[in-house]
This record gives C-alpha cells, sequence and structure tokens, in this order.
C-alpha cells in the first residue's frame, strides 16, 4: 500500500516557510506523492475562516521539486478548463523534467462553480467539460509521443503541438471522479490511476466503483490490474499510526493499492509522524 499527502491548506501559523519542511517530511518518511490542490481559492471545507491561504498548483509543484529528490508530485486534481491543453501538458512536463521523473498529470473535468464566478475562470456545462477532457487527455499523448502533427478536434486546434525536452518516461496520469458514465470509461481509456471516495459504507461504494472500472477495461481488452486504484482519505483527529495502518489495511482488501491521505487544517509535525510512522508499517 503506498500512502501518500494531500496538501489541501497551506495556512501555517509559522508562514509558508512550512511547506518546505512538510516536503522534507515526506521525502525523508518514505511517502509516495506529494498532491496539492489545483484551485485559486480555499475548497477544503473543513478550513477555517482564517485559513484562506491557496498557492497556484504547478508553481508550487516546481518549488516542492527542488526540496525533494523522491517524493513524486501532483495535483489532485487540475480542473481541464483551468488551462489550455498545450499549457497544461507543458507545465506537467517541465516539472517531470526537472525533478527527474517524478511529475503526475492529475485531472479532472472541474465543478466549483462558486471559484468560476469568483474569479472568471470558464466553467462550461458538464457534459462539454467532459469533451475537453477527453481531447486534452489525447492532447497530452499527442505531444508525449513526439508527434507533432496538427491536432484537430471539436474544442481544441493545435497546428504544431511540441513537447521539448521530451522527457525519458512521461508522466503518469490520474484522472479524478468516479462518475459511472463518463469519468470510469475515460480511466480505463487513458488513465494510469483512478482516485475514489472513503465514503463510510464499509467499502461498499469503493468496490462497486472499481467493479465498473474493471468491466470497461475488459470492454477495451486493458489490463484492469494496470491502472493504481487510490483511495482519498482522510488522517483523523487524534488517530494512531496502528489505526491508521488498519485501515489501509481493509482498503486494500477492497481493492485498493494507494491512499491519499488529508487533515483537518495544515499538517502539522504530529500528523507527519503518524502517518510516516504508518508507511513503515505498511511496507
Amino acid at each position: 500500500m503506498r500512502v501518500s499527502i494531500g496538501l489541501t491548506n497551506y495556512s501555517w501559523p509559522e508562514g509558508p516557510g512550512r511547506l518546505a519542511d512538510v516536503a522534507k517530511a515526506a521525502d525523508d518518511g518514505g511517502v509516495d506523492t506529494l498532491w496539492v490542490p489545483d484551485h485559486l481559492l480555499q475548497a477544503d471545507p473543513t478550513a477555517t475562516p482564517d485559513q484562506r491561504e491557496m498557492y497556484e498548483a504547478y508553481t508550487t509543484l516546481g518549488y516542492l521539486a527542488a526540496h525533494t529528490g523522491r517524493v513524486r508530485l501532483g495535483t489532485m486534481v487540475t480542473a481541464v478548463t483551468f488551462r489550455e491543453p498545450a499549457l497544461l501538458v507543458k507545465a506537467v512536463t517541465t516539472v517531470h523534467a526537472l525533478s527527474g521523473g517524478r511529475a503526475w498529470l492529475g485531472i479532472g473535468a472541474g465543478y466549483h462553480e462558486e471559484e468560476a464566478h469568483a474569479m472568471g475562470v470558464p466553467l462550461p456545462p458538464v457534459a462539454e467539460r467532459f469533451d475537453r477532457l477527453e481531447e486534452t487527455l489525447r492532447i497530452a499523448r499527442h505531444m508525449w509521443s513526439g508527434d507533432e502533427s496538427p491536432y484537430e478536434g471539436t474544442h481544441y486546434h493545435l497546428a504544431r503541438p511540441t513537447s521539448h525536452p521530451r522527457p525519458e518516461t512521461r508522466p503518469r496520469v490520474l484522472i479524478g471522479g468516479t462518475g459511472e458514465r463518463r469519468t470510469l470509461p475515460l480511466v480505463a481509456r487513458y488513465a494510469d490511476a483512478c482516485n475514489v471516495f472513503d465514503i463510510p459504507d464499509d467499502g461498499h461504494t469503493v468496490r462497486r466503483k472499481l467493479s465498473v472500472l474493471a468491466r470497461e477495461c475488459e470492454k477495451i481488452a486493458r489490463p484492469y490490474e494496470e491502472i493504481e486504484k487510490t483511495l482519498s482519505t482522510r488522517l483523523n483527529p487524534g488517530e494512531s499510526a496502528t489505526s491508521f495502518t488498519r485501515r489501509c489495511e481493509q482498503a486494500a482488501a477492497w481493492g485498493i493499492d494507494h491512499a491519499v491521505v488529508i487533515t483537518a487544517g495544515p499538517w502539522t509535525p504530529a500528523n507527519l509522524k503518524t502517518l510516516t510512522t504508518a508507511v513503515r508499517q505498511l511496507r
């Protein structure tokens, strides 16, 4: 079981320099990935009114790459409408190249209507967002393959999609969301990983979503085992490493490979110690 940190809250009392300390603790402690939100406004529903700091995602990933040497880096997840596809692919490829091949492309259709309205970010109808998501995934493959021929889609038209430097290995792709009609079929066709949610129903929802994904893989003759199954979960206040380890073991029995862990509020030294202890227990 891989264990990752989701950085949903940057409002440390000590200031932004605390982010480097968290990154170093994750890097040294065996954490698999540091995931950052791709929002312009604080979107964590557990945040207090004074916890409003929200850093731009890809600038933050570059900072994290400079302060780490092993841990992987990605967004959980980028809304497809935030950036033109070529710009997004360029940003992810740059992080991947400068970090020595540690970047994910974490992407989804987007959902945050209030944020879009407040910040002037486009949020087309749901069906269009999913169409744009699929086109963006195709463009990423196109650019990473080295194919510079024109791309002509419904929403995007690239005359010469060029991506240099070309990484030795392409970034891995995670698609966020669990929709059974559009999202999970896209995961089967384009992604290296999915992300499901830790709903308190003894794993019934997780198992159902993974069974849908397995069927979608079967339809296109793709090995289901190729897809990394990640679970977004929360480290409960005061939870012990042993308790969290047991929850991860239960999730593994549901078919989960990778736990993405968030906390209420910013990550603290105590929470980091709990998580890195659990990482050792799960090896």
